[in-house]
């Protein structure tokens, strides 16, 4: 039996949502599945990667990081024209592909901001006969709501139209209740796939005494330019790489890109980051769900600086569980400047790490294949 899945992802801001899902799509395709990957973010270099069939919508992306109003690829206003040929185009895509299960990244537990196409899409979903399996795939841990009412939205929506929540994480590091207050209600539905990490990367082609990186880069300015200012307050530290991420504006990076330190190297984008966190002396980053996976796998001292601007709390929550066990250190976004930067960075490396490793569950890619095959298989015997 051959499983065809029909996989949404749709990327505002940075590129972590992506990354963990061209992973996961990796691992369905290497386990024999058919996949048809959908996208709707602006194009990022590396992604979704060779051998997945990959569908475009026309992208959109938000302004900043207050997730509020859409825009185009242009940076312009995403009228109701431009919306309803994507939502047609999805559409179109999910009925070509007639898969066997639909996997939606995030929502509805985020990216309310296309619920214009999403809504449109469980309806077609529903309407189809055979009906294919509707699962989310998310995040172990989410941003915490602020508006009355959200959650219990949630809640209803997976019970009336979803299978399976997917829930990337391991629970004894950080589980679904830990930030989703009503994840009770649906237990039954919920599964553990175990961080979705990438392979141990190779030795590094280059080595740093200080590696920085911004993710995608949309929401890393206050960092990228704090860690210039470090660098040229630590002289000692020879080589440092900065990697700005591709949505950095050209203008900030033009500015950056004056008078740079001797020590610093200053780029948009390192395909090998992984590997060169494993030979960095230290990382030094936000604290997406990617970054982290990476830091895991590497092995590699890590001082974070999560994001926590418009009231985001994920990655200030990540942080929190990951310093709390002696793996990383963490200094707020709020209290960030070059001088306060180059303190923790000079105390991070001095710091040993811990001798115990991590009991953490990190093959979420292969295992959410795993269930997601082993689903199919039910519905097909049922």
């Amino acid at each position: 039996m051959t499983v065809s899945v029909f996989f949404y992802v749709q990327h505002l801001l940075g590129i972590g949502h992506l990354a963990r899902a061209s992973r996961i799509a990796r691992a369905m395709i290497d386990s024999g599945m058919n996949v048809t990957l959908v996208t709707g973010g602006l194009p990022v270099q590396g992604f979704p990667g060779p051998g997945i069939h990959h569908i475009a919508l026309p992208p959109i992306a938000v302004a900043d990081g207050a997730f509020a109003g859409l825009v185009d690829a242009n940076g312009q206003p995403a009228d109701t024209a431009y919306l309803e040929a994507r939502k047609n185009q999805l559409l179109t895509a999910y009925h070509t592909a007639k898969p066997d299960i639909v996997l939606i990244e995030a929502f509805p537990f985020g990216r309310r901001q296309v619920r214009f196409e999403l809504m449109p899409l469980i309806d077609a979903i529903e309407a189809t006969q055979p009906r294919p399996a509707l699962v989310t795939s998310l995040r172990d841990i989410l941003q915490r709501r602020s508006k009355p009412g959200r959650d219990e939205e949630t809640v209803a929506l997976i019970r009336r139209a979803f299978d399976l929540v997917l829930v990337h994480g391991d629970p004894s590091f950080a589980a679904l209740a830990d930030s989703f207050a009503l994840a009770d209600q649906i237990a039954d539905k919920t599964t553990y796939t175990g961080l979705v990490c990438p392979p141990a990367p190779p030795q590094p082609s280059d080595q740093f005494d200080v590696l920085v990186s911004a993710g995608g880069g949309g929401a890393g300015k206050h960092l990228i330019t704090a860690a210039v200012g470090a660098a040229r307050l630590l002289p000692d530290l020879a080589k440092w790489c900065i990697i700005t991420g591709p949505n950095l504006p050209q203008t900030d990076y033009d500015v950056l890109s004056q008078n740079l330190p001797r020590n610093v190297t200053l780029t948009r984008f390192r395909s090998d980051l992984a590997s060169l966190m494993r030979g960095a002396r230290l990382s030094v980053s936000q604290a997406g769900y990617n970054t982290v996976a990476d830091i895991l796998i590497a092995g590699c001292h890590a001082l974070l600086v999560p994001y926590a601007v418009d009231g985001e709390t994920e990655q200030t929550d990540r942080a929190a569980l990951l310093e709390n066990i002696g793996r990383t250190r963490t200094l707020r976004e709020s209290d960030l400047t070059a001088a306060s930067l180059a303190t923790a960075i000079k105390q991070e490396i001095a710091r040993p790490l811990p001798i115990r490793s991590l009991q953490i569950a990190i093959n979420g890619a292969a295992r959410s294949a795993e269930i997601l095959l082993a689903l199919a298989k039910s519905r097909a015997q049922n």
